[in-house]
């Protein structure tokens, strides 16, 4: 594996001044990050296919172990304050359990029979997304994950670090970023692990926008939980109902702190004739907004 092999170049890192080391390992985390540009398509095909899945009824599954398993739960928890999604549409799948999130279950990746057993009490169907995540691209648990979920019939996504490897054959949506060679050698938590973080950010946001979740560049179905979050809340229905300061906030507040529906109130609608007009539309405000344009 790429990612395991020793650099010669930085063999006496520990002698190099500490500036020319830390140089070092930024370069590696820049070539990680440019080292994805290739995968755009393959990412974008991945969110299309996971938006059309998900629908509106299906979950979000996120398998890995260790530093991988870890990103994947870090980007997961952040779709429900961003972007609304509701929590009993994500499940995290991680070896060794949610424990393994703070202190390392090194052995647990080892354990195919505890990622099938994970996708079997995780009830995976036909209507969920499974994505599984692993540098070297052929963790047991993780495999054993994403084989289990195709088998059940939900779509899977596998992201690896290293070509031809069985998760992304697993995988109908295999997405390999070949970081290669880590400045200290099979520390994938470094550029590895930086390129995860990245692509799961990209399939993840793109996945939300084909969901309608976001329109004029803003995260309309956030969740409103502090005084920030209120401010751009009453910021977002000013701007796009086209209204004022005071109007913006009553509105925001009658529809009891739902961004949408608070737009859609401050363009003239009741609140239950707001609820349904979003519900009509899988509460895209997109068409929402067209349709009110094109009553006026």
């Amino acid at each position: 594996m790429n990612t395991e092999s020793l650099a010669q170049r930085y063999r006496d890192l520990d002698l190099w001044p500490t500036e020319l080391a830390v140089e070092a390992m930024l370069e590696g985390q820049m070539a990680a990050i440019a080292a994805i540009q290739p995968q755009t398509a393959a990412i974008a095909a991945a969110a299309d296919a996971a938006a059309a899945r998900l629908g509106e009824h299906g979950r979000l599954i996120f398998a890995g172990a260790g530093t991988s398993g870890r990103l994947a739960v870090q980007d997961g928890t952040e779709l429900t304050p961003t972007f609304g999604w509701p929590p009993e549409r994500l499940a995290f799948l991680m070896a060794g359990g949610l424990d393994a999130l703070t202190q390392a279950q090194e052995g647990a990746e080892d354990e195919s029979d505890a990622g099938r057993a994970a996708i079997d009490a995780a009830q995976v169907t036909a209507a969920d997304v499974v994505v599984g995540v692993a540098a070297s691209g052929r963790t047991p648990y993780t495999l054993a994950a994403i084989e289990r979920a195709r088998g059940a019939g939900a779509l899977t996504v596998g992201i690896a670090n290293n070509a031809g490897t069985s998760l992304l054959t697993a995988a109908e949506h295999p997405i390999c970023v070949e970081t290669g060679s880590e400045v200290i050698a099979g520390s994938t938590r470094m550029k590895a692990g930086t390129a995860q973080k990245a692509v799961l950010n990209l399939l993840s946001t793109a996945i939300m926008v084909r969901l309608g979740l976001v329109y004029d560049g803003r995260m309309v179905a956030m969740r409103i939980s502090n005084a920030k979050l209120l401010h751009r809340g009453r910021e977002m229905v000013r701007d796009i109902a086209g209204v004022d300061d005071d109007a913006a906030a009553r509105a925001l507040a009658a529809a009891d702190n739902d961004i949408r529906v608070g737009i859609v109130m401050a363009r003239g609608l009741a609140r239950d004739a707001a609820c349904a007009l979003l519900a009509a539309h899988r509460g895209n405000l997109r068409p929402v907004m067209q349709e009110l344009d094109g009553r006026g």
